[in-house]
């Protein structure tokens, strides 16, 4: 499997969980949404979407591409950071307004909406950017032993940097989101 297509298949997991905070942000004012609905969520965010998805692309494809000649700063790969670090912008906030909405103050609920629901928009563009532009530059222009040397390096984060078995953990931990969120 191309490290591509590796990255594609996270996608498809990430989705469903923006999906499944989409569907939670839209119910959470009728008290049907617990609070830590939206700490799970940015517990998966950052452990699966930036930890281990976005340090593949991070330290492994993006770093490839750039010694392959593609510009980091002003092309797609400053895009994608730009865009991962507004990612994590978006879920710090869910994060601490679900925090004060779980200690007791309702008030926090529009912001914990607003911070799910920014993230689900820029996640969804950035994905559709990803999979129909980016990933379809390396895959053209990365020669097959780099693309071999990056599915190695992908092999290395998601094992030796996030640990045995982290991996199966989040991607449980989306199964669950979203079998909750189909309840709203």
């Amino acid at each position: 499997m191309k490290a591509t297509e590796i990255l594609m298949e996270e996608h498809e997991v990430i989705l469903r969980v923006v999906t499944a905070m989409e569907k939670a942000a839209a119910a959470a004012p009728d008290g049907r949404v617990r609070p830590a609905f939206f700490l799970d969520a940015a517990d998966f965010i950052k452990g699966f979407a930036d930890g281990c998805h976005h340090a593949k692309e991070e330290k492994v494809l993006f770093k490839e591409m750039a010694d392959a000649g593609f510009p980091v700063e002003g092309g797609p790969i400053g895009m994608m950071l730009m865009e991962h670090e507004q990612g994590r912008q978006y879920t710090r906030q869910m994060r601490a307004a679900a925090e004060k909405w779980q200690a007791g103050d309702a008030s926090a609920i529009p912001e914990v909406q607003e911070s799910a629901l920014g993230y689900a928009r820029l996640l969804r563009a950035h994905i559709n950017k990803e999979n129909t532009i980016l990933f379809v530059m390396a895959d053209r222009f990365l020669p097959q032993e780099k693309q071999s040397a990056v599915a190695d390096g992908f092999e290395h984060v998601e094992h030796a940097e996030t640990g045995q078995g982290v991996h199966e953990k989040y991607l449980a931990l989306a199964e669950k989101l979203e079998q909750e969120s189909s309840k709203y």
